[in-house]
């Protein structure tokens, strides 16, 4: 069971990667808003797409991680 437990922690720790991503991802496009304000709509278009694949990463992990603990018992 330890190593299933491990194995499940490290699935997981994909939502740390993805929250730095979308924190860095948000910076630079407030950067890039406020150096080009009539650009606002294609950066936030930009932004979004980035943003959901990104947190889309994060629930593989999730999912991966809750799999694992259900399923290698």
């Amino acid at each position: 069971m330890g190593l299933i437990a491990i194995g499940a922690a490290m699935a997981v720790l994909t939502g740390i990667g993805a929250g730095i991503g979308i924190g860095i991802a948000t910076s630079k496009a407030t950067e890039a808003i406020a150096r080009q304000p009539e650009a606002k709509g294609d950066i936030n278009k930009a932004l979004l797409l980035g943003c959901a694949l990104a947190e889309a990463t994060a629930i593989y992990g999730f999912v991966i991680a809750v799999l694992i603990v259900l399923f290698l018992k």
